[in-house]
């Protein structure tokens, strides 16, 4: 028996599924990841790296994602086959777009917060320069298939049916939300939330380059570039 699709492609399945994954992966994950490694090091008898856990991390969500949305994403690979040039100029255009608005967005950060610095580069440059080779692979291919596929397959995907305008603005706000949220809690200071202002420019121009060219191939190659050319500044 065939499969019912829901919204933006998404079977129900995957509607269902992806979404108690998306919730797990969003408050739960990032809570346990230390608790997990502490764990696996007592299990194994050794210390493991965060580089090495990094990676372990990212290849299970890698690859529960690629299970679970097998067809959204097989669907998507044909409609990037379909027309690959659509694909690629979307990216292209998306990283022009990122750069320019973002540094709009980085100064309203420094407007609103005593923080000019952005998380998520941080956090690049110390892993560029500890792992280089690990960290590449995780920001170049498994941070932005699983993200794209979550964030724009499944929440903009699921909401753009209903109003483009509701599935922009949720997608965007939990881009922002997961980037910031783990860094107010941990630090316990609440004007972390105010950085969301920086990623809720970059989440629109990714939820752009998924809705102008119907597949997240345009997403996650506009979210690769970016993320590898903000290594490749780290490392200079």
């Amino acid at each position: 028996m065939a499969r019912r699709k829901g919204s933006g492609g998404l079977t129900k399945l995957e509607r269902l599924g992806g979404t108690v994954f998306f919730v797990f992966y969003l408050l739960l994950l990032p809570l346990a990841a230390g608790p997990a490694r502490e764990l696996a090091g007592k299990l194994l008898g050794r210390r493991i790296s965060g580089e090495l856990y990094g990676a372990l991390y990212y290849y299970a969500l890698f690859a529960v994602t690629a299970i679970l949305f097998h067809h959204l994403l097989g669907a998507s690979t044909r409609r990037f086959l379909d027309d690959p040039s659509r694909t690629l100029k979307t990216a292209a255009a998306g990283i022009v777009a990122y750069y320019g608005l973002c540094e709009l967005a980085a100064r309203l950060g420094r407007v609103f917060a005593d923080r000019s610095g952005n998380l998520n580069d941080s956090a690049i440059s110390a892993r560029t320069g500890s792992a280089p080779h690990m960290t590449l692979l995780i920001l170049v291919f498994l941070a932005p298939f699983v993200e794209e596929t979550l964030f724009r397959g499944l929440v903009f995907g699921g909401l753009k049916e209903k109003s483009r305008l509701l599935a922009y603005a949720v997608s965007c706000a939990l881009f922002a939300l997961v980037h910031v949220w783990q860094f107010a809690v941990a630090n316990r200071d609440p004007s972390y939330f105010l950085l969301m202002a920086q990623y809720l420019i970059p989440g629109l121009v990714l939820a752009w380059a998924y809705d102008h060219s119907g597949t997240l191939w345009a997403s996650i190659g506009l979210h690769a570039g970016v993320n590898a050319l903000a290594a490749l500044a780290a490392r200079v």
